[in-house]
């Protein structure tokens, strides 16, 4: 499928008139004809149906719908991309760890947001997709929570964010406090289950020092996956001080009283990358950090 499909698709669709389109499209019908049938031959299923008046099918309503915004995305893409390649815009990739914006991270995004000049592109993704990410160049900078040990990228901690207990409502404990000693015993739910090194292996490591090893029940991919496996009972889990902003009413977080219960947010970026937009980014942290 190639992206003139759509394109003729989308007038064919507009109009209900073969004829119409070839004119709106400047070619000539028949070869309009044949290349929907290619759309309909590669999707695998027709698409119009070629009564009097022509008419879409439910398939046909369907991708009309999904492939008009995927063009717009597409001419949107194209007229950034003239803009940045003419100097009228900037652009900076941000990659990101889940749990990292639940804290500084969206009041960055909040301010860079403000600049008419500056096209973000922001991705979700775990530590080790950021460092490719920034090699590859397809981001400039990355909040994660793992030390990545590589040449190429350089990594500061932003800030130590306690870590909390999630539980079960039902499993509220006495006090607002527990032990990682206390813990160890329970079925756990741990995350991110893919890739490793992870986050995952930094809640392990805390137990481990402790000599306790964990019985996870369930491996999740995602932080909300665990959050939703602890309020099913499942298990409980470990997770940042700043997902508390989040409120269930079907969990419960404990503040845990070993001091060394802690998570770093590590920003991520090209060793020596000095170019104005990354600078810039560095120039707005230090001065969030510095908020009480």
């Amino acid at each position: 499928m190639e992206l003139r499909h759509i394109k003729y698709f989308q007038a064919v669709a507009q109009t209900l008139n073969f004829t119409q389109a070839a004119q709106r499209l400047n070619i000539a019908q028949p070869p309009l004809s044949r290349q929907i049938q290619q759309l309909e031959d590669e999707l695998g299923t027709q698409l119009l149906e070629r009564s009097r008046p022509l008419q879409l099918t439910e398939a046909g309503r369907f991708f009309q719908e999904q492939s008009r915004a995927l063009l717009q995305q597409f001419e949107s893409l194209c007229e950034n991309t003239r803009r940045i390649g003419a100097g009228q815009r900037r652009w900076l990739g941000i990659g990101f760890a889940p749990s990292t914006l639940y804290a500084l991270l969206p009041e960055l995004i909040r301010e860079l947001r403000e600049d008419p000049e500056l096209e973000l592109g922001l991705h979700e993704m775990t530590t080790l997709q950021q460092v490719e990410a920034l090699k590859a160049g397809r981001i400039d900078i990355g909040f994660g929570r793992i030390h990545v040990a590589d040449d190429a990228i350089h990594q500061q901690v932003l800030r130590e964010d306690p870590l909390v207990a999630v539980l079960p409502v039902s499993q509220a404990p006495a006090d607002s406090t527990v032990s990682l000693a206390s813990l160890a015993h329970r079925p756990f739910v741990l995350y991110p289950a893919q890739p490793r090194p992870s986050y995952a292996d930094h809640v392990l490591s805390l137990f481990a020092r402790q000599g306790l090893s964990l019985h996870v029940a369930q491996w999740a991919n995602e932080l909300q996956t665990a959050i939703g496996l602890v309020a099913a009972g499942v298990g409980i889990t470990l997770v940042p001080a700043s997902v508390q902003q989040q409120h269930r009413a079907d969990i419960v977080y404990a503040a845990i009283s070993d001091p060394e219960a802690v998570s770093p947010i590590i920003l991520s970026r090209r060793n020596g990358d000095i170019s104005d937009i990354v600078q810039r980014c560095l120039h707005i942290i230090e001065r969030i950090n510095r908020r009480p």
